[in-house]
């Protein structure tokens, strides 16, 4: 299945049932204050996945209970075919930091990460996937870090959502060869993709903004990856609100070709 991530700014778009767009993403932040009847109508349309941003698995302590909980409720309501979090914390001592922070490949964190992921899936009653994410630091530990998600993802009995744009950066900035860091990723456990164009800035480094046209080099991983992992999904993460359908439905093609 070939989608996107549900923003705002193309619900319109999405209502029409455009050709191409087979899945949808639900991030819970948008609903938790409202819009019953949207995802009543978008789980009428589509198969949906519902992906959150803050519970912070990596966060020593009690799982975010109230974020878990708003999850779960979420859930109840759009009956998404699993559920995603990110490998990352976003509270330290006690203060929100506003965006997900990278964890070192270490025991300690392996821990945490397999307990509270494992609560979370057990809380949703939903499969769960886990997200790699990018670092502006490559993280040191006790393994490393394609070998740390393996055996995250085996112990928490959870997937992996692929985000091949964070793959592709991480690469870039870091200087490892992508297709090296995937071999040891046994084929099944990667159940979704995660993708979206690249920003650089001066310096050469690569971001991601979600809010870029995917680039040549970065389909051609995609394309890899698609071939040796076949995932479900395939999510376009287009988080500018500029973005109008015609430019999503040209990106939702190049993704089919792919095929």
């Amino acid at each position: 299945m070939i989608g996107i991530g549900w923003r705002s700014n193309l619900a319109a778009w999405i209502r029409g049932r455009p050709a191409g767009l087979e899945c949808l993403e639900i991030i819970p932040d948008h609903f938790m204050d409202g819009g019953t009847k949207v995802l009543e109508q978008l789980t009428a349309d589509y198969p949906l996945c519902l992906h959150g941003l803050s519970c912070s698995l990596a966060t020593p302590g009690p799982l975010d209970g109230e974020y878990a909980s708003s999850m779960q409720r979420i859930a109840r309501i759009c009956k998404p075919r699993w559920a995603s979090e990110h490998i990352a914390f976003t509270r330290a001592g006690g203060i929100d930091l506003g965006h997900l922070n990278p964890v070192p490949p270490t025991h300690a964190n392996l821990k945490i990460l397999v307990e509270h992921a494992r609560e979370l899936q057990e809380r949703l009653e939903l499969p769960l996937l886990l997200e790699n994410i990018t670092s502006s630091l490559r993280m040191e530990g006790d393994m490393p870090e394609n070998e740390f998600i393996a055996e995250l993802c085996r112990q928490a009995e959870c997937g992996l959502l692929l985000d091949v744009t964070n793959l592709f950066i991480n690469s870039r900035n870091h200087g490892f060869d992508p297709r090296d860091w995937l071999a040891p990723l046994p084929r099944a456990m990667v159940r979704q993709l995660h993708v979206v164009g690249y920003a650089q800035d001066a310096s050469g480094k690569l971001h991601d903004s979600h809010d870029q046209l995917m680039q040549p080099d970065l389909l051609e991983l995609i394309a890899y990856v698609i071939r040796n992992f076949e995932p479900e999904a395939v999510i376009l993460e287009r988080d500018d609100s500029a973005a109008a359908g015609n430019e999503i439905a040209a990106e939702l093609e190049a993704l089919h070709a792919l095929h």
